[in-house]
C-alpha cells in the first residue's frame, strides 16, 4: 500500500471519529437536557429559538446573498398572530396548529411585501431599507392600543396543544422546538440543493450575470424573502405561545443584529455554523453571568478575535451536513 493510500485511509478514519464525535455530542445533549432543572431548559428553548431564526434569515443573507436587518418584524409578525387569536385581547382562542398555518402564511406574505420594494436594491441601501421596515413594524406595534396592547403588550395568551396535549412547560415547549428545528433544517438543507437553491447561488455571486443565463431573479428573490418570512413567523409563534406573553420590547433592532452576528461569525450560509454561532451568542452571556461588568466587554472581544481568526466564520460553507453524513459512513 503507498503512502497516499495510507494518508487518505487515515484522513477518511479522522473524518468519521469527528462525524461521530460532534453527532454522538449533539444527540447527548439532546437527550439529558430536558432533565436539567427549568432554568436550563428555558435557556436551551431560547437557544433553539434563536437557531430558528438564525435558519431563515440564512436563506436571505447566506444563500441569495441578500442582506436584511429587519428580519425581526417577522418574528413580530409570527408572536402577534399568536397574541391577538389565542388571547382574551379578541376573545379569539383558535388551535394552536391552525394559528401557526395562519402566521405562516402572514409571514409569506410580509416577506414578499417587503421583497417587492426592494428587489433593485443591493448592499447598503438594501440593508438601510430592510432595517427602517423593522423599526416600522415594531414602532407600529408599540403605537396600536387597541389592537396591539401598544407598550404594555399582551399577556394571558393561550397554552399551546396538539391533538390535546398541552404544551406549557418548558420541557413540552422544548421537544416541540427540537421537532421544529429539525424539520426546518432539513426542509432548507433541501431547497439549497434544489433548482431554486442553485437560482439562489447564482445570484449571490452576480444578479446580473444570474439575469443574463435565464434565472428568473425577481421570483428568486421574492421565494427568498418569503421562505425566510414564514420561518422567522414560525419562530414568532412559538415563542409568544412559550412565554405567553408579548410586548414590542422583545423585537427590537438589537434582535435582528443579533442574528445577523449569529451568522457572520458561525458561518454564513451554513446550517450548522448557525448552530455554533447561535450557541456562543445566546449561552456565553449566561455562563458569564456573574460577571455582568465584564461579560458584554469579554464577548465583544471574543467576536473581534474570531472574525479577525476566522472572516468566513467558524464553520465554512464547504462544511455542511452532507459533508458530515459523508464522514459518518465513509462515502
Amino acid at each position: 500500500m503507498s503512502s497516499v493510500d495510507t494518508s487518505v485511509q487515515m484522513r477518511m478514519r479522522g473524518g468519521r471519529l469527528l462525524s461521530l464525535l460532534i453527532l454522538a455530542t449533539a444527540v447527548a445533549l439532546i437527550i439529558v437536557t430536558p432533565f436539567l432543572p427549568n432554568y436550563y431548559v428555558r435557556v436551551a428553548n431560547g437557544l433553539l429559538i434563536y437557531i430558528l431564526l438564525g435558519i431563515g434569515l440564512n436563506i436571505v443573507i447566506g444563500y441569495a446573498g441578500l442582506l436584511d436587518l429587519g428580519f425581526v418584524a417577522f418574528y413580530a409578525v409570527g408572536a402577534y398572530t399568536y397574541a391577538l387569536l389565542a388571547s382574551p385581547q379578541f376573545d379569539l382562542h383558535l388551535p394552536f396548529l391552525l394559528i401557526v398555518v395562519i402566521a405562516a402564511a402572514v409571514g409569506a406574505i410580509t416577506g414578499i411585501l417587503l421583497g417587492l420594494p426592494v428587489l433593485k436594491m443591493r448592499g447598503d441601501y438594501l440593508a438601510i431599507v430592510t432595517l427602517g421596515f423593522g423599526e416600522i413594524i415594531r414602532i407600529v406595534i408599540n403605537n396600536l392600543d387597541w389592537l396591539t396592547g401598544g407598550p404594555k403588550g399582551i399577556a394571558r395568551l393561550d397554552k399551546a396543544s396538539i391533538a390535546g396535549i398541552e404544551l406549557a412547560r418548558p420541557t413540552e415547549i422544548y421537544w416541540l422546538l427540537i421537532v421544529v428545528v429539525f424539520a426546518v433544517a432539513i426542509f432548507v438543507w433541501r431547497m439549497e440543493k434544489s433548482i431554486l437553491g442553485k437560482a439562489w447561488a447564482a445570484i449571490r455571486e452576480d444578479q446580473d450575470a444570474a439575469r443574463g443565463i435565464g434565472i428568473n431573479t425577481t421570483n428568486a428573490k421574492l421565494a427568498a424573502f418569503a421562505t425566510s418570512a414564514t420561518i422567522g413567523s414560525i419562530a414568532g409563534v412559538i415563542f409568544a405561545a412559550s412565554q405567553r406573553f408579548v410586548s414590542p420590547d422583545s423585537f427590537a433592532l438589537q434582535e435582528s443584529v443579533l442574528i445577523v452576528l449569529m451568522i457572520v461569525i458561525g458561518g454564513i450560509g451554513n446550517i450548522l455554523g448557525i448552530v455554533i454561532g447561535a450557541a456562543i451568542l445566546i449561552l456565553l452571556p449566561e455562563v458569564l453571568r456573574e460577571f455582568a461588568e465584564w461579560r458584554i466587554l469579554f464577548l465583544g472581544l471574543l467576536m473581534i478575535v474570531l472574525i479577525i481568526v476566522r472572516p468566513a466564520g467558524i464553520v465554512p460553507r464547504t462544511f455542511g451536513p452532507e459533508k458530515l453524513i459523508r464522514g459518518l459512513f465513509g462515502k
